[in-house]
């Protein structure tokens, strides 16, 4: 068409759809989903696709990512209420902050987010305890941005890298990677990617940046949970950490045992994130729930109230997911397959790139998580020795990179830490590049080992 080959033409097809996505998002101030409907039946009638196969290829998409992902967030959605609800986030943050002191209660912050933030999102996880960084900061006289950047890079770190949050979840999905390694080595990655974006990063910035809390916002922060009744520490950790030392148990089976092990085939059922999940949810409505005298019905209408605000999320990914479709059904993730091959690019820049541009172009992680995963699939059937878990990190570790004022996120800590935009810029989205680009090395480097 216009002289130019099949493979330049899909490529400037796709490179067309992607940046209409982004203005779509951004200019227009489309819904994500409505935007990555509209890009992907683009794509679809103006790459070659048959006409009648365009709608019931993404259909496809769509249904394959939420197959899977759907359950599992609202499975995690639900276990994050009743763990807010009952107080279980506080008593871990109260007791790290009591054990490491006033000296290091950055450091407590940064575990206490790392460990809060595996079942909820980074919003809920940030809204839930925003509280204790305002109470902490008061309390031990220590700067609200040294006390608060570690709880942002715990949140983030676990919210790019580590399942069940939506985006890991749906690349684990297109790059059909086990979720038990990724767990794993997410956590190899995360941890010291934390530890250097938050309290090493938040000492330093503090003393240029330290913050002045919302006196409005502080009075607001009174929260109504008896503090008599609040779940144990033990009991918080077993009833949150349950899924994930159930898939890491799968993972370690899947190494050490047979395939025809009766004990295999129990721990693949048990460490399977559907059923991991849901032993966790029947625990907690137990530990979060029951035993913290909350009746049948309170328990029933927490559960309800926690799918309200996952509609939206559940909608995006499942598009990513047809949006996804699209470009391998176009014959464009070939495309960038084969010219990756020949350029000799390394798969795990490859993947950490392409999902950077789309988050500073979207401000969305969760679709620059979707769409970078989709673009880069192919490569993993055209390579040889590619280890999809660490794409999955790396498309993860570019999803968090940059953010800025197209960012939700950027807004809600400006407004929460009491900030102007250049101090959320050197705070904020400082803390998010640094986090990035640190995971995407310790990613470059766990890739020589695994």
């Amino acid at each position: 068409m216009f002289g130019l080959s099949t493979q330049t033409y899909l490529l400037i097809d796709a490179a067309v759809a992607i940046v209409g996505l982004v203005i779509l998002i951004t200019n227009f101030k489309f819904h994500p989903f409505v935007a990555l409907i509209i890009a992907s039946l683009f794509l679809g009638l103006t790459s070659g696709m048959a006409v009648g196969e365009v709608v019931g290829d993404f259909e496809t998409g769509f249904g394959g990512v939420l197959g899977f992902v759907g359950i599992v967030l609202g499975l995690g959605t639900m276990l994050g209420k009743l763990m807010a609800e009952s107080g279980g986030a506080d008593q871990i943050a109260q007791t790290l902050i009591r054990a490491f002191g006033r000296e290091r209660v950055h450091w407590a912050m940064v575990v206490a987010a790392f460990l809060v933030g595996i079942p909820l999102f980074f919003e809920i996880g940030f809204v839930l305890l925003i509280p204790l960084v305002y109470i902490v900061a008061r309390r031990s006289g220590v700067s609200i941005v040294k006390v608060g950047i570690p709880l942002l890079a715990g949140l983030s770190t676990v919210h790019g890298l580590v399942p069940p949050h939506p985006g890991p979840l749906a690349a684990i999905g297109i790059f059909d990677a086990d979720i038990g390694k990724t767990i794993f080595y997410g956590l190899i990655v995360g941890i010291p990617t934390a530890i250097i974006a938050g309290p090493l990063f938040g000492s330093f910035i503090s003393r240029y940046v330290p913050g002045e809390a919302s006196p409005d916002l502080e009075a607001q922060f009174v929260r109504d949970i008896d503090p008599e009744n609040l779940p144990s520490f033990s009991v918080t950790l077993v009833t949150v950490l349950l899924p994930v030392v159930l898939m890491l148990m799968k993972a370690l089976a899947d190494v050490a045992l047979p395939e025809t092990s009766v004990l295999y085939v129990w721990m693949d059922f048990i460490g399977n994130p559907v059923t991991a999940l849901l032993l966790a949810l029947l625990l907690g409505t137990y530990t979060f729930g029951y035993a913290r005298g909350f009746d049948h019905q309170k328990v029933l209408d927490l559960l309800a109230d926690s799918l309200l605000p996952v509609a939206s999320i559940l909608l995006i990914v499942g598009a990513g997911g047809g949006f996804k479709q699209m470009l391998i059904s176009s014959g464009v993730g070939d495309v960038i397959g084969n010219l990756a091959v020949q350029a000799q690019i390394n798969p795990i820049l490859l993947a950490w790139l392409v999902a950077a541009v789309v988050r500073v172009a979207t401000g969305s992680a969760t679709v620059a998580t979707i769409t970078g995963a989709g673009i880069v699939a192919p490569v993993v059937t055209l390579i040889p020795g590619v280890n999809r878990e660490l794409l999955v990190l790396a498309v993860g570790a570019g999803s968090v990179v940059l953010s800025h004022v197209n960012d939700a996120g950027f807004w809600l800590v400006k407004q929460y830490f009491n900030m102007s935009v250049g101090e959320t810029f050197k705070t904020w989205t400082a803390m998010e590049t640094i986090l990035s680009v640190t995971a995407l090395v310790f990613v470059m480097l766990l890739s020589l080992a695994v």
